[in-house]
Formats: structure tokens, C-alpha cells, sequence
């Protein structure tokens, strides 16, 4: 089919049928299929949204006629999309097509919550470190915003085409109508740049979501190994909160890393939960400052401390580099990889969550 078939026949539905798992969605051709299948309630695994990481490969068994929108050959290599491989954030289809997941999780795939989208009036921006905020926006004219602990939600960047994704701190917008953000603030951010210079309580951002993967597993009989830095707090707050309301006393550790005790935050909570949780420690380390606590990155206190994680879930989340260190540690302290997951943010011109 050429171009100008496409953009006369625009806003047709194909069925896309996603295998092994056996379930098909329609998707419309101006959408993208993980757009579709996200408004369907359909969690498909996802990182940045953007082409740019991966996380959705998957593969064309059957149909050929999808056009990818802009993405990085490093996420899909020239060679691999000549195979067959697509990337689901970027592909749009033009007939019915069989893809093949080659990064999915049964148990999420059918509890997926479809998006929505919402309008936040800024409640609170207070600073919580010398460069992070709590951010907290009260759902405007009572709608709710439905989302598992874990899972993050794109603002909109006012007088821009542009969003950015955040992880929720709190548990549920159910009873308190709010949702509470933990944000890194840097010089060039695009959105943090403005929620540092210009957002006023009673302002009104545009939010949609949730979207992510980084959710609580129900494996009862499993330890759990958390693993910090940064905003990255974020999510990893929100599953302890989300613990600790439910009285989840599985054997639990988060190891949090820092450079300077200033840098440090939501301490009196943190130690809470372990009252609450008597199986759950929280470990922070500085890698500049000296103090009574542990020092050295964060990964190298892990490595100090943990061994035969054979039967541990790990949950990482914080800058690239962090993770990136992260992630093969704890393979080869034990924990399976596919019960590895992680969540890093970027900055502006890094396209993904920034946290």
C-alpha cells in the first residue's frame, strides 16, 4: 500500500491479535498498538513510550503493511526491524496483524486499568531536599484517577506539545481526590525547570495515565529487595505505603542511596514502616558524607549486605546509571532476571519518565 492510501483511509481499525497470550484489540490506524491497548486495559510491558528503549520489541508473525513513527536504531536495528521486529509504542498498523510478545507478564497483562485523563489544581509544591519536590494535585470536580501502586502518569508541559511521566507516591486518589508526586529538580528540565520557577498552588496541569509495569508481584512466599536513588523514591514509597496499608509482612529491605545526608528524605516514614512491617529494614547510604550510617554507592552496599537471592523479587528504580549497575548485581547476587524490575528516569532530551 502506498503513503497517500494510508493517509486517505486514516481512522480505520485493524484487529491485532497478540500471541502466545491469545488476546486481540482494535486499533485504529492513527493510533499506535500500545497507545490502543493501553485504552483497552491491556498492560503490555513498556519503558519510555519513545522508541527508545526497547522494552516493547516484539515480533510480526503475521502482516507486514506497520509504519513505525520516529525511533532510535539502537531500540530497533535496521537489521532486526528487516526481520520483523517492531517496536509496539511506535507502530501503527494498516491491516489485521499476529505480533508475537517477546517481553510480557501474564499475570499483568489482563489487569491493566484503561487510561484516563484528568485535571490536577496544584495543592502543594513544597521542597523535600535541596533539589526535589512534593508535588500533591487534588483531582479538579471530583473525578477519580484509578492506578496500582507502582505505576506513573504524563503531565502536560504547559504552552508546549510535550509531556513528562512521573510515578505516584501515594497509594490511591480514592478518598483523598489527590495525587502526590516526588520530582527531581534540574537547571535545563523541561517541567522541572517550570515546577521550580512558575507552578503556584491553585494552578491546573493536564495529567494522563497510569502507565507502567512497576508493580507489586502477588508472590506471598518471596523476599522483596528494593533498591533507590533519587526521585526514584517515588514508586518504591508508594509499594511500602501500599505494604504497610495492607499488612503485607513479607521479608523486605530498601537500600537507598544518597550523596550527602542533606539529600536524605521522608526518614520518619521510612522508619514508621519498619514498625509497622517488623520484617522490613530501610538502609540509606551516603556516598559523600560521612556519618553512622552506611557509605559508598548504593550497589556496592548491596553487595556488602545481600547473597542467594534465588528466591527474591528486586523492584530498582533511580538515575540510568544506578540502574544500569543495579540490575546485573542482583542477577548475580541470585535474584532470577525475570523477576528484576526496574524503573529509571531521564531528564530532558533523554525521553522516558523523568520522575
Amino acid at each position: 500500500m502506498t503513503a497517500s492510501f494510508h493517509e486517505v483511509m486514516m481512522g480505520a481499525k485493524h484487529v491485532v491479535r497478540f500471541e502466545p497470550v491469545g488476546i486481540e484489540i482494535e486499533v485504529d490506524e492513527e493510533q499506535t498498538v500500545l497507545r490502543a491497548a493501553f485504552e483497552q486495559g491491556i498492560m503490555l510491558m513498556h519503558g519510555c513510550k519513545e522508541g527508545q528503549c526497547s522494552s516493547c520489541k516484539s515480533f510480526l508473525l503475521q502482516g507486514d503493511d506497520v509504519e513505525l513513527d520516529k525511533y532510535s536504531t539502537f531500540a530497533l536495528p535496521d537489521f532486526e526491524r528487516e526481520e520483523g521486529y517492531t517496536l509496539l509504542c511506535r507502530a501503527h498498523v494498516y491491516e489485521d496483524v499476529t505480533i508475537e510478545l517477546l517481553n510480557y507478564d501474564e499475570e499483568m497483562i489482563r489487569s491493566g486499568l484503561p487510561i484516563q485523563d484528568a485535571v490536577g489544581e496544584v495543592v502543594a509544591n513544597d521542597p523535600v531536599t535541596h533539589d526535589m519536590r512534593h508535588l500533591v494535585l487534588r483531582l479538579v470536580d471530583g473525578g477519580e484517577f484509578k492506578f496500582f501502586p507502582g505505576q506513573y502518569a504524563d503531565i502536560a508541559v504547559p504552552g508546549t506539545d510535550e509531556v513528562r511521566s512521573f510515578s505516584m507516591a501515594n497509594t490511591s486518589a480514592r478518598e483523598s481526590g489527590q495525587l502526590e508526586f516526588i520530582i527531581k529538580i534540574y537547571p535545563d528540565g523541561l517541567f522541572s525547570h517550570f515546577l521550580d520557577t512558575k507552578v503556584q498552588v491553585g494552578d491546573r496541569l493536564n495529567l494522563s495515565g497510569p502507565f507502567g509495569v512497576f508493580t507489586l508481584r502477588d508472590a506471598p512466599d518471596t523476599d522483596l529487595i528494593f533498591v533507590g536513588g533519587g526521585a526514584g523514591m517515588a514508586p518504591i514509597l508508594c509499594l511500602l505505603r501500599s505494604m504497610a496499608e495492607r499488612g503485607i509482612n513479607r521479608k523486605a529491605v530498601y537500600y537507598y542511596g544518597a550523596r550527602r545526608r542533606a539529600d536524605l528524605c521522608f526518614e520518619s516514614e521510612l522508619r514508621a514502616v519498619e514498625q509497622a512491617l517488623p520484617d522490613f529494614r530501610y538502609v540509606p547510604a551516603l556516598s559523600e558524607d560521612e556519618w553512622e550510617g552506611e557509605t559508598g554507592l548504593i550497589t556496592d552496599v548491596v553487595a556488602r549486605h545481600e547473597a542467594g537471592l534465588s528466591r527474591a523479587h528486586a523492584y530498582v528504580c533511580g538515575p540510568p546509571p544506578m540502574v544500569e549497575a543495579a540490575v546485573p548485581l542482583l542477577t548475580r547476587l541470585g535474584v532470577p532476571e525475570k523477576h528484576v524490575y526496574f524503573d529509571k528516569f531521564t531528564t530532558t532530551g533523554d525521553p522516558g519518565k523523568a520522575h
